[in-house]
């Protein structure tokens, strides 16, 4: 029997080279690979396309959106990483964690939507409290995240590593779209269950890679939905996630030792998601979720789904 041919579009790509780095030891796939020549080359990229069982588009969104529809006209099996796709009717998001039939809907895909890596945290803290109705959908909330730069793609990373400005050796985090609706709001929105726009809040860091998103909610909206306390919130989360590999919720306790624990790097080199929950003694909580961002913020979600779409474990090669 032949083994399955995945082929990687956008192979030189930050996200692309992640994927192959976690596909590069594995037997049980064959990947097709352009030469340097052809990589970009619209003639070979069909031919690749057609000729792979699966295709992955690591590609900005208008390419992304051409790749699909190459995909679709050959039946090929495609996750796209882009921003693209992730709220488009006909393509099932690419978080098996997200609710008890997604791991179904992903195993049966012709087209899945990777996740981007701030709405993975998100949506994995809120999404289990809306639904059982912990907190309100309608709660105005504001979302602070931090990443490290190669979550910016490129042009980001050259921009930090050139250090003109001395940007590595910055001794704060730099804000950013602070000025324009974030192209992951409706990704968060649609996935968690909210209702109400929040205010999201991203910063770059001065490390290359991992991910911190934080969510304060008051103590208000759970007296508001009949939850006064908020270890309501740590119970939901706890027995949502128990059984999933790569999400770890953390324990609700605070010793004040805060220096050295919410580390956005936590999680770097792996696949994991660390959920934690702190509640304060007036019943306001907050919500923090760490992961690499280019792990299950990107390349380890789109191997998870690699590997459901093909039959093979969930966490192989991860």
């Amino acid at each position: 029997m032949s083994l399955p041919k995945i082929y990687i579009d956008g192979q030189a790509g930050t996200t692309a080279l992640r994927i192959s780095q976690y596909l590069s030891e594995r037997k049980d796939i064959e990947i097709l690979r352009l030469p340097e020549h052809l990589r970009k080359v619209e003639s070979a990229r069909q031919d690749a396309i057609q000729e792979a069982n699966l295709a992955i588009l690591c590609l900005p969104d208008e390419a992304a959106v051409q790749a699909a529809n190459w995909a679709s006209e050959f039946s090929t099996r495609v996750i796209d990483a882009s921003t693209a796709h992730r709220v488009s009717e006909g393509w099932v998001y690419g978080l098996p964690e997200i609710g008890p039939q997604a791991r179904a809907s992903i195993k049966q895909a012709q087209f899945v939507a990777n996740p981007g890596c701030y709405p993975t945290s998100v949506i994995l803290l809120l999404q289990p409290l809306i639904a059982q109705t912990v907190m309100s959908s309608s709660c105005p909330l504001a979302i602070h995240a931090l990443s490290g730069y190669s979550g910016g793609g490129r042009r980001l990373i050259e921009r930090w590593e050139q250090d003109v400005a001395g940007l590595k050796s910055l001794p704060y985090s730099a804000p950013y779209a602070l000025d324009r609706r974030h192209k992951h709001i409706p990704e968060m929105m649609k996935y968690s269950g909210l209702k109400c726009e929040p205010q999201f809040l991203p910063r770059v860091g001065p490390f290359s890679q991992g991910m911190r998103v934080e969510i304060p909610l008051h103590s208000s909206w759970f007296e508001q939905a009949g939850h006064a306390l908020g270890r309501d919130v740590h119970s939901v989360l706890h027995e949502r996630y128990q059984k999933e590999p790569f999400i770890n919720v953390m324990s609700s306790s605070w010793n004040g030792a805060a220096e050295l624990r919410f580390d956005p790097q936590a999680c770097n080199g792996t696949n994991r998601v660390d959920l934690h929950v702190i509640q304060h003694s007036s019943g306001h909580v907050l919500l923090v979720g760490i992961l690499d961002n280019l792990g299950k913020g990107a390349g380890g979600a789109a191997v998870q789904s690699l590997n459901l779409m093909l039959g093979f474990r969930e966490n192989t090669g991860l």
